[in-house]
């Protein structure tokens, strides 16, 4: 029995991830990154800020409201309420910085003749222009909903961009109020071209234009009109109605969702103090708790697509992903397998070898049967299409759909049912255990018997974020993970409770125990004088008995290096709690989302893929798979991908008990872990073609 050390000593989890979405923010005020890049790194920023409102502080509102004081909680811990006011500060200070970054790109577009303008700052031609296009394009999507207190207040919606409008008369001593929901299916940017100089407009601004049109049949003075947001709790109330089916219960949850708690108002600073009483009254916010005042627009996170005005040097260099040199010219991917371990490793190589082996095992006679569990997948999906060939073609197709991914569960809906429709099994999986898991199994009988060719990953069977996400997998044919992943299927079908697994570590089951005992047969090696290390690479480290056998490790003389890319709520480097562990995260171009670990293990290494970082959550209540890795070119593979990503020097912070976030700088020239991955893949394939000349380029 493992024996239980509390140290307790932690960064507080919505602390630390607003550290790492400050590290976002840092890429848009970074000048090397391209200029264009910068702007949509604030749509990122912004988008993750809205998720986390909308989950995270949503809960610890909640926990705020069922009166969970600091009487209620740790010593070491703090209170909700407390925790509440901490954030709302942070968010203030990084909103500073957000409208600073925001200012400096605009000037340097400037300097570039490209320029931001207001509806104020239009020439008599673009009026005419912009009110034209108002009257044939936009008119008829505007639905202005007049404010009354005689009126219910109209519901809003978390996802939308509000204008509050205010029309004075009589020398601004009265006041007629309205709302304005900027509609979606418009593009949120308006281009204007004059000779060398390029203009963008808002489709805000281009509202404001046309107010007195709008609302052509009142009389006033003056007219404004005030950019707003809005974010409701979006925690999905599961009901135990045994009647509803599965489906129908995240229907109706989703449904419930649009009419959750507010727990964020962000509105324009110059909105009238009388609007904006009206507003949180109605709203049911109070002024300095849910409120945070910003600039003129909001909602950034469609910056995410703002225009690159046909430049190439405003955007990042394109990098196309390259092909694996094991599948170049290859008739057969599953024949490849065969003959050896592959590993993938996205966005570097082709998510699109993915996409193939569907395709391949759709069609091949000797496929008997396609298993697959789907957590995220794109709207439009080749990987749902492969499968519904693959059942056209007479195979069996099980799919597990985790119908709670969230803000993605409308999505996997459409899927489910277009699966089920063409005649695939769909399974939901285990009741009160999402499934996290990435995993393919396809069944083949050939001439020398049957095979299971299995695929364990890191991340989502998604198309598009496969182009932007760091991830890796694994395609093997080895028998005892094949029979092991085999198991997990039939667990998800019901079909066995078997949940001994002897080769993966499979969350809620062995997970936890199994990096458990890897980690303490560590602190027995470095205890006995052993070299003793460990090497880590995940998202969010979170799990208080992770992290608390992780600074028992490391005070044992274990040398802990790892890299987390977002929440971190161990403390590195503290004398007498963490000297020996170190902790960096990247952040750049590519959303860093791998998770794999390399154990010493006195020489004789060990080392995992996983789809679980270690959180409570992904430890305890989620069907997760950790995979050994056997293959030693694989094995030597993830270990100069490890070192390429610690020695990185440009995109690299040092994760500290402060929060600081500093950049890592070793003194040594600039060394970009990403660009060098891409070359490391890039030169690997131009290595093999020239050692096998019937290798050739695609």
């Amino acid at each position: 029995m493992l024996t239980t050390f509390v140290f307790m000593e932690m960064i507080n989890r919505e602390l630390s991830w607003l550290s790492f979405n400050e590290r976002v923010l840092q890429e848009a005020l970074d000048d090397t990154v391209p200029i264009i890049e910068r702007m949509r790194f604030l749509g990122i920023y912004s988008n993750n800020m809205d998720e986390f409102f909308r989950v995270r502080v949503a809960f610890v509102r909640r926990m705020a409201i069922l009166n969970k004081n600091k009487k209620d909680v740790k010593d070491d811990e703090i209170s909700p309420v407390k925790l509440l006011d901490d954030i709302r500060n942070v968010v203030m200070k990084q909103q500073i910085k957000f409208q600073i970054a925001y200012n400096k790109i605009l000037k340097e577009l400037e300097e570039e003749n490209i320029f931001h303008i207001t509806h104020e700052e239009l020439s008599p031609e673009q009026e005419i222009e912009l009110q034209d296009y108002f009257k044939e394009e936009l008119q008829h999507a505007i639905v202005p909903i007049i404010l009354t207190k005689k009126n219910p207040f109209p519901h809003l919606r978390d996802s939308g961009i509000y204008l509050a409008v205010e029309m004075l008369t009589e020398g601004k001593t009265k006041r007629r109020m309205a709302l304005i929901q900027i509609p979606k299916e418009f593009s949120r940017f308006y281009l204007m071209k004059k000779g060398d100089v390029q203009q963008i407009i808002l489709l805000d601004d281009i509202i404001r234009l046309n107010l007195k049109r709008i609302f052509s049949i009142f009389v006033f003075d003056e007219v404004k009109a005030y950019t707003f947001k809005f974010s409701r709790d979006a925690e999905l109330d599961i009901d135990d109605d045994i009647t509803l089916s599965m489906m129908e219960k995240i229907s109706q949850s989703i449904k419930k969702r649009k009419f959750g708690e507010p727990v964020r108002f962000v509105y324009d600073e110059e909105m009238s103090e009388e609007l904006l009483k009206f507003m949180l009254k109605h709203l049911n916010l109070k002024k300095g708790v849910n409120t945070i005042p910003g600039g003129k627009y909001h909602n950034f996170k469609d910056f995410m697509s703002f225009p690159n005005f046909g430049k190439k040097e405003f955007v990042f260099d394109k990098k196309t992903p390259v092909w694996h040199h094991r599948f170049v010219n290859k008739r057969s991917l599953l024949k490849e397998i065969a003959k050896g371990d592959v590993m993938l490793h996205y966005p570097y190589q082709r998510f699109d070898h993915v996409v193939d082996l569907l395709r391949e095992a759709a069609i091949d006679p000797k496929v008997k049967s396609i298993k697959i569990n789907v957590y995220r997948v794109a709207k439009k999906s080749q990987v749902m299409n492969a499968l519904i060939n693959a059942v056209l073609n007479g195979k069996k197709v099980f799919v597990v759909v985790e119908l709670q991914a969230r803000f993605d569960e409308e999505n996997n809906l459409y899927w489910a049912n277009k699966l089920r429709e063409a005649g695939a099994k769909v399974s939901f999986g285990i009741e009160s255990l999402k499934v996290h898991s990435k995993l393919i199994q396809i069944h083949r009988e050939g001439s020398k018997g049957s095979s299971l060719v299995s695929y364990i990953g890191t991340g989502n069977f998604h198309e598009k974020t496969a182009n932007i996400y760091e991830d890796i997998g694994l395609l093997t044919v080895d028998e005892k993970i094949g029979e092991e992943v085999d198991r997990i299927f039939n667990i998800l079908d019901g079909f066995t409770n078997d949940r001994r697994f002897e080769t993966l570590f499979v969350s809620p089951f062995s997970t936890r125990t199994g990096f458990e005992e890897l980690i303490e047969n560590e602190i027995q090696n470095a205890q006995q004088g052993i070299e003793a290390s460990i090497r880590i690479k995940f998202n969010n480290l979170v799990d208080e008995d992770m992290i608390n056998l992780l600074y028992r490790a490391g005070k044992a003389g274990v040398k802990i290096d790892m890299i987390v890319r977002g929440i971190c709520c161990l403390i590195p480097e503290k004398e007498g709690l963490s000297e020996n562990i170190r902790v960096r995260s990247i952040v750049g171009r590519y959303l860093e989302h791998s998770r794999y670990m390399i154990f010493h293990n006195a020489g004789k290494r060990k080392y995992f893929l996983s789809s679980a970082d270690w959180m409570e959550r992904n430890l305890n209540r989620r069907i997760e798979v950790a995979c050994p890795i056997f293959n030693e070119k694989i094995q030597e593979r993830l270990e100069r991908i490890f070192e390429i990503q610690w020695k990185g020097n440009v995109k690299s912070r040092i994760i500290d008990e402060a929060q600081t976030n500093r950049y890592f700088k070793d003194g040594n020239p600039n060394f970009s872990s990403q660009e060098e991955l891409y070359n490391f893949y890039k030169e690997m394939l131009e290595r093999n073609a020239k050692q096998n000349p019937s290798v050739l380029h695609p």
